[in-house]
């Protein structure tokens, strides 16, 4: 694993990574036709998508904050090209 990967880790990508492992020993088991295999599948999409979600609602920098708060700040321009 890469120092960037470290950094940007967080508990539900290590809830992932379990969940596909489970999902991969479900469905050697079960056959990957099996309705268990389908809904250990289901576990991973479901928890890849909230943490597709997580990252779209992370918290605003504090640039972003205080522009939000001063909007006619210098700093917070923005020029049609």
């Amino acid at each position: 694993m890469t120092n960037i990967q470290e950094k940007t880790e967080t508990p539900i990508d290590d809830k992932i990574r379990e969940e596909v492992e489970n999902a991969r020993t479900v469905c050697d088991i079960s056959g990957s036709n099996s309705a268990e295999c389908a809904a250990a599948w289901d576990a991973v999409e479901e928890l890849q998508a909230e943490a597709s979600h997580q990252r779209q609602n992370k918290p605003k920098n504090s640039l972003e904050q205080y522009c939000d708060d001063n909007p006619e700040a210098a700093e917070c321009r923005v020029y049609d090209d």
